[in-house]
């Protein structure tokens, strides 16, 4: 983490004008509000308190899930998209563990990268995964405190999204890659009332929430059948939204080390759209 990199990303979050780093540890603007970089290396920027993001326990079963390489051609097809943009200043908006934004960087080896979550351990994790990434903690619901036109690429992999502040932050030529899970996502876990349903017709309400601001110029459906044992599953579910509904990582039932053999196919369908901005938007600094 460079603290001067980091403040080139940053606005304040009070008066919207440009932050200026100062040692040690100290982001600052010129009306005199400031804010203080940890020294895990990134700066926290929340307005509100009790707003829920991903626990370590969450981040662990993620880690585990994804290191497995059950997502890997999820993230081949990210990191190959990204491709199409040469980037050099990334914006992970919902940076999880960092596991696409590392297959980014990993194409793309110059560019510089700013990890953003509402969960300090997710922003921690990805910053310690790579030089090159900043940290911002921060709600993206709200005005964000990152400088107009500062990427041309932005990632938005399972996460929320604000599309006037995309707008805002991403350069006219830029491009944002967005992934949503299709109808059948996980649907044999989701029979069996371990996953959460999936939003019907996600696809179209997706690119309609877009369409003021950006345009769809690709889009891909990937398919993926998992033949996984039940700890896989577990950290699965554990990894996503609903260990949110069930009290962090679902704990291992009574029959689970005789079940431990037992293996399970789940699939794994997603959609990748590449969005392109439709016009110049103002840059608020």
């Amino acid at each position: 983490m460079s603290l001067h990199t980091l403040s080139e990303w940053l606005r304040c979050p009070i008066c919207l004008t440009p932050l200026t780093a100062f040692e040690p540890l100290l982001l600052r603007c010129e009306h005199g509000h400031s804010f203080d970089v940890n020294k895990r290396g990134f700066v926290t920027m929340l307005r509100s308190h009790g707003l829920i993001g991903d626990s370590a326990a969450m981040l662990d079963a993620r880690a585990s899930f994804l290191n497995a390489g059950w997502y890997a051609p999820l993230l081949d097809a990210v990191s190959t998209l990204s491709t199409q943009q040469d980037p050099a200043d990334v914006l992970d908006i919902g940076c999880g563990t960092g596991y696409y934004l590392g297959g980014v960087l990993e194409r793309s080896p110059a560019a510089r990268a700013l990890a953003f979550d509402i969960s300090p351990a997710a922003v921690s994790r990805t910053v310690r995964s790579h030089p090159h990434v900043d940290g911002l903690v921060a709600d993206v619901w709200s005005a964000l405190p990152i400088r107009g036109n500062s990427a041309d690429l932005i990632l938005n992999v399972f996460a929320p999204r604000n599309a006037a502040e995309f707008a805002r932050i991403l350069r006219p030529d830029g491009l944002m890659i967005v992934v949503i899970p299709q109808d059948s996502h996980l649907r044999e876990l989701r029979d069996t009332g371990l996953a959460l349903g999936v939003q019907q017709n996600k696809a179209t309400q997706l690119v309609d929430s877009l369409a003021d601001h950006f345009a769809v110029e690709s889009r891909q459906k990937l398919d993926v059948r998992m033949d996984l044992t039940q700890a896989e599953i577990m950290s699965l579910v554990g990894m996503g939204p609903s260990a949110h509904h069930q009290g962090e990582t679902p704990e291992r039932g009574d029959d689970a080390d005789n079940d431990a053999g037992h293996r399970q196919v789940v699939t794994a369908a997603f959609e990748i759209f590449g969005f392109r901005p439709r016009h110049t938007s103002p840059a608020a600094q």
